[in-house]
């Protein structure tokens, strides 16, 4: 289940019941494995349905080493609160050593095991089985996914306990291991929320909210789980660009209870001493976090209510009343879709609407005073940056009646169109970016509100030339199609903003990491929720295709958008009940929620603001 999802009403966090609970299966641990010779793997188990709780069961007496091995590796699919049943396979010293929440590890398929027989295979005292396969994927001890590739093998070391002759593992990696259909029924993503550290939402007081998306177990208390995880603070990817309103040390009152939301929708939240003494504002703060954290993952929570020493400490309800405590990017909805019309101008739509006639948008880019090859409009539509038609300069002015445009604030030297200015992209603090393609002078720049001397960012580890850009509504992250050895690729990069020297800003793109290894060729992308793209592409040897990616490089569980043939560009918004639009081989086209994709007008370079 992917973290962000179709919500249950425009403006508010997109959200799906989970984690309800409606029937339990059990796995019998019961297929062959041989104890030596030739590889064979255990079986994933067959996808349930994801109301549908799996239980393992324990060793049976007199059970083989292979069959102690099978049964272990099938517990750990299971949905025991705290792997009990697994443990149950070990002896009493690996049990209490086994630290199952340190890492998962995903395989393309269920481990192989080979047994490696010690001494004098089942009748010794000691036998030895290696888990092997092919890595997809790590989840970390923050749950944070990382897609890795490689081969994976680990031992297993077995021992037969002298006093009742049962074989039990006395030795085994840290962490759990599983193939991917069993990742994929057993964990899902969520966002949990922390706030930008150095940026407001756009000119307002609140804070911008900045999704982190995790992996938790799908069955196994989440709710619980997204409440500890955004108690513990943000992962370390994210961490450098966001702050937490929860004081160091906070944490649930009595660890052991499940949390659950009463009759009322209301979740009430125990926290120890260390969240006593703060203050209303950052209290509302820090239920913010909750709620919209909560609300990522199920509908049935519309309130939160922190308590601490029996305590109320504060209350925050959906609505208006979230909406003044922080900004969340996915709650906002744009007025226009904007695009270049047949006379090279500036032009838009309402984006709520179904028309098809487009109005020029006010301002010197929508009378055509220049020739636009692509266009940006700032997050609150004040203002719109164009860049002309060969690529070589960018134009900067305000979407009112009348405004002049002057001088272009950049300029290309690149010999041709290809090797200029890329489509422009606003941040939520009003900066704009853009990539200068030239391959004798390739630059990432940064022009603060639009205006004045462009500042170079430092693209710390990049490799290859950027192509695309688009920067995230929450101001820290950024999406980079990056070009090298023909092959295009999109990363997603972490903004970090340092201070200012010779009164200009330091900014580094830095740990940028890839959200679609598999593509070989990404023809383009838009950020598609709180921590969703949309990306178009092509795997090698494939067609062009469309689909949804995490920004941590796994894939959601929403169906992909419908094909769509000759896909240049492609706009989607943060809210995602606003319909997708793209420039297709028949003009712009729309894709209303359930319906397929119409054409709209004739047209190139369709964007929300942004």
């Amino acid at each position: 289940m992917g973290a962000d999802r179709v919500g249950s009403g425009r403006g508010r966090v997109g959200r799906t019941g989970a984690y309800a609970v409606c029937g339990a299966v059990l796995l019998a641990g019961c297929a062959s494995m041989p104890d030596s010779g030739d590889l064979r793997g255990v079986e994933s188990t067959a996808r349930q349905d994801t109301q549908v709780r799996v239980f393992a069961m324990p060793p049976h007496e007199n059970a083989s080493p292979s069959e102690i091995v099978q049964g272990f590796l099938e517990a750990l699919t299971s949905d025991d609160t705290n792997y009990e049943t697994a443990r149950k396979y070990l002896t009493t010293a690996a049990g209490h050593t086994w630290r199952p929440e340190l890492s998962t590890t995903v395989l393309e398929d269920a481990p192989e095991t080979n047994a490696e027989p010690v001494g004098s295979r089942e009748e010794g005292e000691e036998f030895v089985f290696s888990m092997s396969g092919s890595k997809v994927a790590t989840v970390d001890a923050q749950q944070s996914y990382v897609p890795v590739t490689g081969a994976y093998s680990r031992p297993v070391h077995l021992t037969k306990n002298h006093e009742d002759g049962q074989w039990r593992i006395d030795a085994l990696p840290q962490g759990v291991v599983m193939g991917k259909s069993d990742f994929q029924r057993n964990y899902m993503s969520v966002n949990k929320y922390f706030f930008a550290s150095d940026a407001e939402a756009g000119q307002s007081p609140q804070p911008a909210a900045v999704a982190d998306p995790v992996y938790v177990r799908r069955r196994v208390e989440p709710m619980t789980q997204m409440v500890r995880s955004v108690l513990k603070g943000p992962t370390k990817w994210l961490g450098p660009v966001v702050r937490s309103s929860f004081p160091t040390g906070t944490a649930l009152q009595a660890e052991g209870d499940a949390l659950a939301p009463d009759d009322q929708n209301k979740l009430t939240v125990p926290l120890n001493a260390r969240a006593a003494r703060v203050g209303q504002g950052r209290c509302e703060e820090m239920a913010a976090q909750v709620l919209f954290t909560l609300q990522n993952l199920t509908p049935a929570v519309d309130e939160v209510e922190l308590r601490s020493g029996g305590k109320q400490l504060c209350s925050l309800t959906e609505g208006s009343h979230a909406d003044a405590v922080a900004a969340l990017t996915s709650a906002q909805e744009p007025d226009y879709l904007y695009f270049v019309d047949g006379d090279h101008r500036l032009v838009r739509l309402s984006a709520g609407s179904g028309d098809t006639k487009a109005e020029p948008a006010p301002g010197a880019l929508g009378e055509g005073e220049k020739a636009l090859r692509t266009v940006a409009v700032s997050r609150d539509e004040h203002t719109a940056a164009g860049v002309r038609l060969d690529g070589k300069a960018l134009y900067v002015g305000a979407l009112v009646s009348g405004g002049s445009l002057g001088d272009p604030v950049l300029r290309s030297e690149g010999k041709t169109e290809e090797n200029r200015l890329t489509a422009p992209s606003w941040d939520v603090r009003g900066d704009l970016w853009v990539a200068d393609r030239d391959p004798a002078n390739p630059r990432l720049l940064l022009l603060e509100k639009g205006a004045g001397e462009p500042v170079e960012v430092e693209t710390s580890g990049l490799d290859g030339r950027v192509r695309a850009v688009r920067v995230a509504a929450d101001g820290v992250r950024i999406a980079l199609v990056v070009e090298k050895d023909s092959r295009r690729s999109l990363l997603i990069g972490r903004i970090e903003r340092g201070g200012k020297t010779d009164g200009r800003p330091t900014v580094t793109v830095r740990e940028l990491r890839s959200a679609t290894p598999e593509l070989e060729e990404v023809t383009a992308m838009s950020w598609a929720g709180d921590s969703r793209l949309v990306v178009v592409g092509r795997e090698e040897g494939g067609v062009q295709q469309m689909r949804y990616v995490q920004s941590d490089g796994s894939a959601p569980e929403e169906q992909a958008p419908t094909a769509l043939p000759g896909v240049e560009e492609i706009a989607a918004c943060q809210d995602d009940q606003t319909p997708l639009v793209a420039n297709s081989e028949d003009g712009i086209v729309r894709l209303p929620a359930g319906a397929q994709w119409r054409k709209v007008t004739e047209g190139t370079a369709p964007v929300y603001p942004g």
